[in-house]
């Protein structure tokens, strides 16, 4: 997909989509991306595989779909961290991700070293975009 004419937040959104689809072989439905200060918070819905969802309907399956999804996360964020930082320009610090396993749903998010203004991000005044898969 050709990205120079996508707006940062669009760039974000698409890498973390490929980052999932990278390390799970499966691409969520669509990814949100929203800058709020530093804090950079990305969504991405229906980000679980069926046999993941299938897992996580037992407590027991649900914590296990959780723990692997941020072991992958802690183990994997520093190429998603890079890429975030190569769109955007600012150094990535602190990174967490948790999965909603109920839901498929997995948020992702991360302190920059600073802000950026809106019309940067994304062009507009309102801060998120979807991109949809």
């Amino acid at each position: 997909m050709e990205t120079s004419n996508l707006t940062m937040a669009q760039q974000v959104a698409l890498a973390a989509s490929e980052f999932q689809q990278q390390c799970t072989g499966h691409s969520p439905q669509t990814v949100a991306a929203v800058l709020s200060g530093e804090t950079l918070v990305i969504t991405l819905q229906q980000a679980l595989s069926p046999a993941e969802l299938a897992l996580a309907m037992t407590p027991a399956g649900a914590a296990q779909v959780q723990e692997f999804h941020r072991q992958l996360f802690v183990i994997s964020v520093d190429m998603l961290r890079d890429e975030i930082k190569r769109i955007t320009g600012v150094e990535v610090g602190e990174s967490a991700a948790e999965v909603v396993s109920a839901t498929g749903i997995m948020v992702q998010v991360f302190l920059l070293a600073h802000g950026l203004p809106d019309a940067t991000w994304n062009g507009r005044v309102v801060d998120d975009w979807a991109v949809e898969a």
